[in-house]
C-alpha cells in the first residue's frame, strides 16, 4: 500500500486528517451487534444440540419404572430426559436417546400428588424439578435465524446501497467508470520510444502541442480536435502511441477498454460513459483514450435483436452523445484504437466526433530498422549483429513482431551461456516467431523424408527458375512448427501492391513441390495441403476481387466487410448462380493452366530436382549460395553437420550445432500434416 504524500492530507467523507476519521459510533454499534449474534447463536446451539423426540406418556412411565431413564427435567407439564442406552420407542423406528414428554394442563398442580408418584417410580434417576432457567432461551431462541437474517442484509446489503445512493442509485459502484488515470509521472514511454511510423507520431505529437498550448492554434480561428481514431493492423503500436501521448502530455489521462463499459446489468454501460466524460470535464483539459472501440462502437440497427433493450447500442449511444456535446472550450479530446474501423458505426466516424483517423501502418524496412534499435537498447548485441540485414529479412512484421524477436533472441543466448546476443540468435528467434520453434528431435520416417525433400526441392527450383518470384532464401526439411519442411523466400523491397506476374509465379510455386514429389516418388501425400490453400485463395482473390480474369472482367465479386447482416449466415451474395458458376470454371481453369505449365518447367529441369533433393537429405539446410551452385550443376563439398560433430569429439571437444540462418516472408510448407479430423 502506497503511503500518502505528506503534502495532501487524506481525505474521507469531507473530514480530513492524518489517517482520516476514525468513525467511532458506527464501529461500536457493528461490532456490539456482531457479539450479540454470536452469543444469541451459541445459545441456540446450546439449546439445540441434542433432538429430544416426543414419546407417549405410557411409554415413559414404563421405561422410568424400569429404571432405564438416566435424568428427568421438569418444567411445568412438559417433561425432558435422556435414556441410560437409546430405547426403541414407538412410532419410531430408529432408536431414541433423549425425550419429551406433555401432560395435560394442571397434571402436576392443585394438590393431585401426580408428581410424588412420579418421583416414587424415578428410581436412580437424576431430577431437576421445575428448571426455569430455560425460559428466556425458549423465548429467544425462535427469534435467532431471523436475527441472523437481518445482519446479513444491513452488513451486504442496506449499507451498500446506502454508501453508494448518490453514485448510481441501485447500481451502486456499477454504474461509476473502471478507467485508470495515467499522469506523466507514472509511465517511462515516451515519442523516443515510438518508431517506425513517423506520420503517425507527428499528427499525435499535434494533439499534445494542442492540449499544452491552445491558445496557440485559436489564435487563427481554429478548434481543438475533438477525437482521433488510431487504425491499423494488431501490434502495428496504437496503443504504445497513447502511452506515449500519456508521457509526453502534461494533463491528465484516462484510459479504458471499450469491453469495460459492458456489465450484466441494463444501462451500465451508459452510466459508466457519462460518469467518465463528467470526470475528464472535470479535470479538462486531458485525454481520455478508449482502446479496443469496435466492442461497443459497431454498426447499429444489425445482428440477432430481440426487440428489448440493447445494451451496447445504449452505450454507443451515449458515446455519440457525449462526444457531440462538447463546447469547443472543454479541452477534452477522445483517442479510439481499432483494427476493424470497416464496422464501426458511421456516425462515429463522422467529422466532429472523431475528426482525424490516424492509419498506423505496418513499418517498411527503414521503419523496422528504428524498431529494431529502440528495442535493442536494452539487450547487448555481439559484434556480427547487423541491424540493418535483420530488418530486410522481416518484411510483413509488425513493431509488436519485432519486439518478440529481440526477446526470444535474448532468451535464446541466455539458455546457450552467451555474454551476448549474435546474429544466429536473432535469426532463429525471427523463424520461431514466424514459424515456430524447430523440431530437430523429431523421429522421422525414411520415406517421409525422401518425400519431403523433393516437394522442397521441387519449390527451390520452381522459385529459382521464375524470374518474378523473390529470391530464394533458405530451404531446409527440418520440421519447424506445422511444417515438415520450408523453402523461405526473402523479399528484394517492401511489396505493398501484389502484380498479376508475382501472382502467377507465386502460385507455380505452390505447385512444385506436389508435382516433383509426384514425379520422384510416384505417390503424393498430405503435406502440400497448405500449398494447396494458398494456391487457391490466391486464383479467388485475383478473379473475385483483382478484376484479373478477362471473362468477368473489372468487377468486384469479393465479400464485403462493411455489410452486417448476420441473418444471411454467409450465404447472401450480390450475383447470379451461374457468375457464381463462372467463378469457379474462372478458378479451375487458372489453376490447371499454371499447374500443367510447372510441371513441364520441372520436366525440363530434372536433374536440378534430383540433385537439390539429394542435397537436402544430406545437408538438411541449403542457403542462397548453395541453391544457386546447384541450379548451375556444381556439387556442394562442404561438411555436414554430423562431419563437425564428429571432427570435434575426436578433438575431446563437446559442441553444440549452431542454428541455421533463417528467412521470412514466403513459406511452402513440405511434408505430411494431420488430415481433417
Amino acid at each position: 500500500m502506497s503511503e500518502q504524500p505528506p503534502d495532501r492530507p487524506f481525505r474521507r467523507n469531507g473530514r480530513s486528517g492524518p489517517n482520516g476519521p476514525m468513525r467511532v459510533g458506527r464501529g461500536l454499534f457493528g461490532w456490539a451487534l456482531l457479539i450479540g449474534l454470536l452469543i444469541l447463536l451459541f445459545l441456540f446451539l446450546q439449546n439445540t444440540r441434542r433432538s429430544y423426540q416426543p414419546i407417549a406418556i405410557s411409554d415413559f412411565e414404563t421405561r422410568l419404572s424400569e429404571n432405564q431413564v438416566k435424568t428427568l427435567i421438569i418444567d411445568g407439564d412438559d417433561i425432558t430426559g435422556e435414556f441410560k442406552e437409546a430405547q426403541t420407542v414407538p412410532p419410531y423406528s430408529v432408536k431414541v436417546a433423549a425425550f419429551r414428554v406433555t401432560y395435560p394442563t394442571g397434571t402436576f398442580s392443585g394438590g393431585s400428588g401426580y408428581l410424588s408418584k412420579i418421583m416414587e417410580k424415578r428410581g436412580d434417576a437424576q431430577v431437576n424439578a421445575e428448571n426455569n432457567s430455560n425460559i428466556l432461551i425458549n423465548i429467544i431462541a425462535p427469534l435467532v435465524p431471523w436475527l441472523l437474517i437481518f445482519g446479513v442484509l444491513y452488513f451486504f446489503v442496506l449499507r451498500q446501497l446506502r454508501n453508494s445512493a448518490g453514485a448510481g442509485g441501485m447500481l451502486g459502484s456499477f454504474g461509476k467508470s473502471k478507467h485508470k488515470i495515467t499522469a506523466k509521472d507514472h509511465t517511462n514511454i515516451t515519442f523516443d520510444d515510438v518508431a517506425g511510423i513517423e506520420e503517425a507520431k507527428e499528427e499525435v505529437m499535434e494533439i499534445v502541442e494542442f492540449l499544452k498550448n491552445p491558445k496557440k492554434f485559436q489564435r487563427l480561428g481554429g478548434r481543438i480536435p475533438r477525437g482521433v481514431l488510431l487504425v491499423g493492423e494488431p501490434g502495428t503500436g496504437k496503443t504504445l502511441l497513447a502511452k506515449a501521448i500519456a508521457g509526453e502530455a502534461d494533463c491528465p489521462f484516462f484510459s479504458i477498454s471499450g469491453s469495460d463499459f459492458v456489465e450484466m446489468f441494463v444501462g451500465v454501460g451508459a452510466s459508466r460513459v457519462r460518469d467518465l466524460f463528467k470526470q475528464a470535464k472535470d479535470n479538462s483539459p486531458c485525454i481520455i483514450f478508449l482502446d479496443e472501440i469496435d466492442a461497443v462502437g459497431r454498426r447499429r440497427g444489425s445482428g440477432f435483436s430481440s426487440g428489448g433493450h440493447d445494451e451496447r447500442e445504449q452505450t454507443l449511444n451515449a458515446i455519440l452523445v457525449e462526444m457531440d456535446g462538447f463546447d469547443t472550450n472543454d479541452q477534452v479530446i477522445v483517442c479510439a484504437a481499432t483494427n476493424r474501423v470497416d464496422v464501426l458505426d458511421p456516425a462515429l466516424t463522422r467529422p466532429g466526433r472523431f475528426d482525424r483517423q490516424i492509419y498506423v501502418p505496418l513499418p517498411d524496412v527503414k521503419g523496422r530498422l528504428e524498431i529494431l534499435k529502440v528495442h535493442s537498447r536494452k539487450v547487448k548485441l555481439g559484434p556480427n549483429v547487423d541491424l540493418m540485414r535483420l530488418a530486410r529479412a522481416t518484411p510483413g512484421f509488425s513493431g509488436a513482431d519485432l519486439a518478440a524477436i529481440i526477446n526470444e533472441s535474448a532468451l535464446g543466448a541466455t539458455l546457450a551461456n552467451k555474454e551476448y546476443i549474435e546474429m544466429d540468435d536473432l535469426e532463429e528467434a525471427r523463424d520461431k516467431v514466424r514459424w515456430g520453434r524447430a523440431r530437430k528431435s523429431r523421429v522421422i520416417d525414411e520415406k517421409e523424408k525422401i518425400a519431403t525433400a523433393y516437394h522442397e526441392a521441387g519449390h527451390a527450383v520452381v522459385q529459382s527458375l521464375e524470374k518474378d518470384a523473390d529470391p530464394i532464401h533458405k530451404v531446409t526439411i527440418i520440421p519447424r512448427g506445422q511444417y515438415g519442411g520450408a523453402t523461405m523466400a526473402l523479399p528484394e523491397k517492401d511489396r505493398m501492391a501484389h502484380s498479376k506476374k508475382w501472382c502467377i509465379a507465386f502460385m507455380k510455386v505452390c505447385f512444385g513441390g506436389r508435382i516433383a514429389e509426384e514425379m520422384f516418388t510416384g505417390d503424393v501425400n498430405t503435406g502440400a495441403a497448405a500449398d494447396i490453400r494458398q494456391a487457391t485463395a490466391l486464383a479467388r482473390k485475383m478473379i473475385r476481387d483483382w478484376g484479373m480474369s478477362d471473362r468477368l472482367g473489372f468487377v468486384f465479386y469479393g465479400e464485403d466487410d462493411t455489410r452486417q447482416n448476420y441473418f444471411d449466415f454467409g450465404m447472401a451474395r450480390d450475383y447470379s448462380e451461374e457468375t457464381a458458376k463462372a467463378i469457379d470454371e474462372e478458378t479451375k481453369k487458372l489453376i490447371d493452366s499454371l499447374y500443367e505449365e510447372t510441371r513441364k518447367l520441372l520436366e525440363a529441369n530434372r536433374e536440378r530436382v534430383d540433385a537439390m533433393a539429394k542435397a537436402l537429405l544430406k545437408y538438411e539446410t541449403l542457403d542462397t549460395a548453395d541453391v544457386d551452385r546447384i541450379m548451375r550443376g556444381e556439387t556442394l563439398t562442404k561438411p555436414t553437420v554430423g562431419d563437425l560433430l564428429e571432427k570435434e569429439q575426436r578433438r575431446g571437444v563437446t559442441i553444440q550445432p549452431t542454428p541455421e540462418p533463417k528467412g521470412p516472408d514466403l513459406t511452402l510448407g513440405g511434408g505430411p500434416v494431420p488430415a481433417p479430423g
